[in-house]
């Protein structure tokens, strides 16, 4: 009886533990995140930006109902994200999901929005086919209104979510130069830069040629692969400016590949900013760095028919990057024709690497001769870690509060490397060199927070073979220990039973 009742008491005990987690759940929200990169943990500058909001937001998810499994993990991943938002603004910001495939009327009313459906591939019955979905957001605060247009799959959801409540929260927002002019290409070339950071920023065209207004309205000065020459007194004016407190993205090329030439040939340029730089205590070196890490080229060969993909050292893949802010979330950076910096600064100068080649790579001095169908042995990338892009910080132009970010390839921010394939790492780069320089809130470190690729090392030959043999032998190996562990045990069982006196 009384094992009865201690039963009794210990369900009622269980049921009351239950019942009352259950009323705590509704009190306080926790929830642990064990991602490599806390996916799903709110940084600081969103917590920053969601504790001024002095009104609601509201944020309309408008997902599909029917997606298939890989792509319906968005959708739980965002909702996620939202239940994190309102828990933490303390319901400043309400969500709600629409589905736009119920009905017609639905489909409208996401259409007046400005959400528009995708079409993705779903996989049934052995058949490809695609299907109309909706995988996009509205966010409204008072009278103004974002749209997210596509939640891409692994996609930086807090960065998009964080960075466009702040735009309209944000009245007066600080102003980037892009420098036009001089040969550097217009600022639509470099479109998906300039619209990464408009989200932030006033991004605005500069032209030297006007010397009415001041420099000192910009946060920074970005000055993308100028080819002609820059009049002395436009770098004054940058002396001026960094004395101020001023901020420069410098992407320069100082060796240009034609490949058109017969031979191809890289040949240098000089427009007074490798000499300009130098007095800052950095050299963009007259060279081209290789790696054995690289993109291709698409060469025609004799008697075929189709374009043969060829390994390129001068398209170096950077995959070595600093543990530093600008860097954070990035895997691989392709750079076309870069130049090596050295670093001859004095002691009131601070320099850091940002990217860097990998641990077999050189450098060329220019002229350099391109052969696309040479042999490459490892005795051509004798060096290790050759720096391509690096953060000047300390007293430049006397002012402790001014940075400069250098790199030594012109072109990677236009985003236009690989045949024309864009590389989101390459703007990314440009967008949170900037964003280091000229936001204080800490949004940089999102914009890569996301779902990212994370190519698997490179191992060496010998290493692949040893795994190769250890793989299809060690099963073999574990099957004949466990047969001669077996075969002992029981000849072991069977001498026990000779033996005289032996009980079962």
């Amino acid at each position: 009886m009384n094992n009865k009742k201690t039963i009794y008491i210990s369900l009622l005990v269980i049921i009351g533990v239950i019942v009352l987690l259950n009323i705590l759940s509704e009190k306080l929200y926790f929830r642990g995140d064990f991602t490599a990169d806390q996916q799903y943990t709110l940084s600081d500058a969103t917590l920053n930006i969601i504790s001024n909001l002095d009104e609601p937001v509201t944020i309309t998810a408008y997902f599909s109902d029917n997606l298939p499994p890989d792509v319906a993990k968005t959708k739980r991943d965002f909702e996620d994200m939202l239940l994190e938002y309102n828990s933490r603004s303390g319901g400043m910001i309400a969500y709600n999901f629409q589905d736009p495939n119920k009905d017609k009327e639905a489909e409208k009313q996401a259409a007046k929005t400005g959400i528009q459906p995708v079409m993705i591939n779903v996989r049934e019955k052995d058949q490809n086919r695609q299907q109309k979905a909706y995988m996009a957001a509205v966010i409204q605060y008072q009278d103004k209104k974002e749209v997210l247009p596509f939640i891409r799959p692994g996609a930086a959801m807090e960065y998009d979510l964080s960075s466009n409540i702040k735009k309209m929260v944000v009245s007066n927002k600080p102003k980037i130069g892009i420098m036009q002019g001089f040969g550097c290409p217009t600022m639509d070339k470099m479109q998906a830069a300039v619209n990464a950071l408009s989200v932030l920023y006033d991004v605005q065209p500069l032209q030297f040629n006007d010397s009415i207004y001041t420099l000192k309205q910009y946060k920074t000065i970005a000055i993308v692969a100028p080819k002609d020459s820059i009049n002395p007194s436009v770098f004054k004016r940058l002396d001026r400016y960094l004395s101020e407190g001023g901020n420069l993205f410098i992407a320069y090329n100082h060796v240009v590949a034609d490949l058109r030439n017969n031979p191809p040939i890289g040949k240098s340029i000089t427009t007074g900013m490798e000499t300009w730089l130098a007095n800052k205590g950095l050299t963009i070196e007259n060279n081209l760095v290789i790696d054995e890490k690289c993109g291709a080229l698409s060469v025609q060969q004799p008697n075929f028919p189709f374009p043969v993909k060829v390994s390129f050292p001068y398209l170096p893949i950077i995959t070595h990057f600093a543990d530093h802010a600008v860097t954070k979330g990035l895997d691989n950076v392709v750079m076309q024709f870069a130049s090596s910096l050295t670093f001859t600064g004095d002691s009131t100068v601070n320099f850091i690497p940002l990217a860097m080649t990998s641990d077999k790579a050189g450098t060329e001095t220019a002229p350099v001769y391109f052969d696309v169908g040479k042999k490459w042995l490892d005795a051509d990338f004798p060096m290790q870690k050759v720096p391509v892009m690096g953060l000047i910080y300390g007293k430049v132009e006397g002012n402790t509060a001014s940075k400069m970010i250098v790199a030594g390839d012109g072109d990677f921010p236009i985003g236009k490397a690989q045949r024309g394939a864009e590389m989101s790492d390459n703007v990314s780069l440009m967008t949170n060199s900037i964003d280091f320089m000229s936001d204080d809130t800490g949004l940089i470190g999102l914009r890569t927070k996301g779902v990212s690729s994370r190519p698997l090392d490179t191992l060496e030959d010998s290493t692949k073979a040893v795994l190769k043999w250890l793989n299809f032998l060690l099963p073999l190996i574990l099957v004949v220990f466990y047969g001669i562990i077996r075969s002992n045990m029981k000849r072991s069982k069977r001498n026990k039973r000779r033996e005289a006196g032996y009980v079962k």
